[in-house]
């Protein structure tokens, strides 16, 4: 088979890895955007972050100016390094050095802003260990009860079965065990609290906290009963066969469903987990209403006093203003101007990162500018990301990744950006309006009906279709989905 040679031409788009960069950095909300400031900082020597109060003595500037060139010489001829123009990055001449800061004051100060609270809690995973340390357990035991306590899922369920538990014990941690010893650290798990935790399906998870209050009458013993015998037709509402199954009337079947209801289905749900971002919302913009003026501002944690390292520039003078460098000297210089480079580029993307988000929010609060005065759902335009794109002149997949990982705080409560985007529907006058509005008529509906006789999907439809919305029962079906709204069946009540 023979070879051919060919020159083809192509045009292919790739990120550099700054644009990667920059595209992650603006994924980065508020909550933890501290964190990758300080990270950077600690990789980047030349990277410092202006501490609060701090007096400020030197001039903002862009660049370094320099009216010399640097000449590199070694041993009279040139080699790698006698290129390096360092005149970027000194003034020389002048014992004022030039600073690269970023500061802007469009965004409130940090000392305006109030202070956000932090709640100190027990993880649920500590509070397991904590109650752990109480049972009079050897070493062996306590290895593998704290095993068994590791495989808890978040909601405080054991979703992994007794063998997978064995086999993990023996291979990680070479513990010979068996099921009787396994099965007896997991009732006694079950005991802590909170009550349900360590059960292996939800009809366990309800049992044992059903079991903690078996004293506390006849209503607790049935519905221990319902639960034991009937859990699937509790599940699906069959109550006419509890009823005949157990002999009892409506009004004690209505009893033992106001237990039951009472019981929390995720247990671990009850013990905060410090570690997960999520518990905490901090709004990464602020829209107030000023007499009818939207105004938006940004939180100044996006806002950080960012500069070249002192140091760093004091370095590059001292470099400059020697006469004579040896090989040394000039791969320190090479190593310094690629930290200042590297602390430039950290900077610019920090505010690039903020204008991003202000003109993406800003065209958000234009387009929705009826809902962020009124807070009503209804208000809300059909809004996709393609629309907030053209008017940013930015791409879909940047506007995309601001809606996804931000949010608003607005005089009505605290919004995911993404809550904004929605599709349309057409009414019958030929009026597009969004697909939340739509939604939100419906759970009113839904709200209001009798919980004896409530709406089924085809009524629901035409109730919609009354109101002048042109939909489809399918349709009506996949909102209600999205809206955890349970059919007719489910929500029926005695």
């Amino acid at each position: 088979m023979a070879l051919h040679q060919s020159l083809q031409q192509k045009l292919l788009q790739k990120l550099s890895p700054q644009q990667i960069q920059l595209m992650k950095l603006l994924q980065v909300p508020t909550a933890i955007l501290d964190e990758r400031i300080k990270e950077e900082i600690e990789e980047n020597p030349a990277l410092e972050q202006v501490e609060e109060g701090h007096d400020d003595e030197f001039e903002t500037k862009d660049e370094f100016d320099s009216s010399e060139e640097e000449d590199f010489d070694m041993d009279g001829s040139e080699d790698e390094y006698d290129n390096i123009d360092i005149s970027e990055y000194v003034q020389d001449g002048d014992d004022e050095v030039g600073d690269y800061k970023l500061r802007d004051d469009n965004y409130p100060d940090k000392e305006d802003n109030k202070t956000i609270p932090h709640k100190v809690e027990t993880s649920f995973m500590e509070l397991m260990q904590q109650q752990l340390g109480m049972l009079p357990l050897g070493e062996r035991e306590n290895r593998i009860a704290t095993h068994i306590i590791g495989s808890l899922d978040d909601d405080g369920y054991l979703r992994r079965d007794i063998p997978a538990l064995i086999d993990d014990l023996a291979f990680r941690q070479n513990i010979d065990t068996n099921e009787e010893e396994v099965s007896d650290l997991i009732a006694q798990i079950q005991q802590f609290d909170p009550a349900g935790v360590c059960a292996r399906n939800l009809q366990e998870c309800l049992l044992l906290q059903l079991e903690r209050k078996r004293d506390h009458g006849k209503v607790i013993e049935n519905a221990i009963k319902v639960l034991d015998r009937y859990f699937d037709e509790f599940t699906k509402k069959h109550y006419e066969k509890i009823q005949r199954g157990l002999n009892i009337s409506d009004e004690e079947l209505k009893e033992i469903i106001n237990q039951i209801i009472k019981l929390n289905p995720k247990p671990g749900g009850i013990a905060g987990d410090s570690n997960k971002g999520e518990n905490y919302v901090i709004p990464d913009f602020f829209i107030t209403n000023n007499n009818g003026k939207l105004e938006l501002t940004l939180n100044s944690k996006n806002a950080p006093d960012l500069r070249i390292s002192e140091g760093y520039r004091d370095m590059l003078k001292d470099y400059d203003k020697g006469s004579k460098k040896d090989k040394r000297q000039k791969e320190a210089v090479i190593f310094i101007k690629q930290k200042i480079d590297s602390a430039k580029w950290f900077i610019d993307a920090i505010k690039q990162r903020q204008n991003t988000l202000m003109t993406t929010m800003e065209a958000i609060m234009n387009y929705q500018h009826n809902f962020f005065l009124t807070g009503d759902d209804t208000e809300l335009r059909p809004m996709i990301l393609k629309d907030i794109a053209e008017q940013t002149n930015l791409d879909i997949s940047t506007v995309s990744r601001v809606a996804n990982s931000k949010f608003v705080q607005t005089e009505f409560g605290t919004y995911r950006l993404k809550f904004f985007f929605s599709e349309s529907l057409q009414t019958d006058s030929g009026e597009e309006v969004s697909t939340r509005e739509v939604k939100k008529i419906l759970t009113d509906i839904i709200g209001e009906e009798s919980k004896k006789h409530p709406y089924s999907d085809e009524k629901l439809t035409e109730m919609l279709q009354e109101k002048g919305y042109n939909i489809a029962r399918r349709t009506v079906a996949k909102y209600r989905e999205q809206l955890n709204i349970p059919v007719a069946r489910l929500r029926k009540t005695l």
